[in-house]
């Protein structure tokens, strides 16, 4: 199969090595120093089974180099979706599949606006994942998920093809009925995990061992888990207390990437994930106070500072 890789951040850098090792053509769409890197030295990927080190079939930063492709793994931060996927335009064939993994739960719904709605499909990742320098990709732990689907979540060649290519390169690839309710699942963890660590410049292992941090991820939690249901995704009744109980397990030193990107002085995804859900609540009748609240405190670092 044909892959790209729109673009070679985290989730997409990862994949570009796997598949490429699994006998794919990928090209990774890149800039700047990273596609620099890239060309002179491959891509590497320094996972929880090691080393591994890529030429990709084409690295660029001009999709009209690349033509048309099956597979366009679509991965980037959310204020950058628009251009990103402006630039697909010559990588679409009338089969061509685009996979949305983007932190948040409406990037399916924004591509379909801006793409023919019949080559955007829908995805979760879930995998720690980073650019770790120019040219390089760092995996954090082991888990490697990507659930991947059609926007209705019916039945496909083309994403039984995606997800053969996935499971065979060594990560996982489920099948799934509800992509809607696997991405809103991620939605409502990912929403105070975010929010928290961010917010209060903290770790997992200050969360769950505060009992007002505590309290405050667990209002988050179900301030967008009520959002989802408002909106009619299918979520387990016991997704509140399930997760609760999850995060009592995760890695103590863990943190979002938003708390990552806010210690860098990058710019912030808050649009897309604790504004989305006052955003998102205010429309469907409903208050999200503390989503809110966390919106505004880090609303001055949006822009990144630096």
């Amino acid at each position: 199969m044909k892959f790209a890789t729109v673009a070679t951040g985290g989730i997409g850098g990862y994949l570009a090595v796997r598949l490429t090792q699994s006998g794919h053509e990928v090209a990774t769409i890149a800039r700047g120093a990273h596609l620099e890197a890239i060309r002179q030295h491959g891509l590497k990927l320094d996972a929880f089974d090691g080393h591994h080190e890529i030429r990709p079939w084409i690295a660029t930063d001009d999709p009209a180099d690349v033509g048309e492709v099956d597979v366009i793994l679509f991965g980037v931060k959310g204020a950058a979706l628009e251009a990103a996927a402006k630039l697909c335009g010559p990588m679409l064939g009338a089969k061509t599949i685009v996979v949305p993994f983007l932190n948040g739960v409406e990037a399916s719904d924004l591509l379909a606006q801006i793409l023919p709605e019949e080559n955007v499909g829908n995805g979760v990742a879930q995998i720690s994942t980073t650019i770790a320098e120019p040219g390089l990709i760092k995996q954090v732990g082991e888990f490697n998920r990507f659930i991947v689907a059609e926007r209705d979540s019916r039945a496909s060649a083309r994403i039984d093809a995606l997800r053969a290519a996935i499971n065979e390169a060594g990560s996982s690839s489920p099948e799934t009925k509800d992509i809607l309710r696997d991405l809103w699942s991620k939605f409502v963890l990912f929403s105070a995990v975010s929010g928290v660590t961010a917010a209060a410049r903290c770790t997992i292992s200050d969360i769950t061992g505060n009992e007002k941090l505590g309290a405050l991820f667990q209002t988050i939690v179900a301030e967008t888990a009520a959002l989802g249901r408002a909106r009619g995704v299918a979520l387990p009744d016991e997704i509140e207390a399930n997760i609760w109980a999850s995060v009592q397990n995760l890695p103590p030193t863990m943190r979002a990437s938003t708390a990552i990107d806010l210690e860098h002085g990058r710019p912030l995804e808050i649009d897309w994930i604790s504004g989305a859900v006052d955003r998102l609540s205010q429309a469907a009748g409903l208050d999200a106070p503390v989503n809110r609240t966390v919106y505004a405190l880090l609303s001055p670092y949006k822009n990144g500072r630096g």
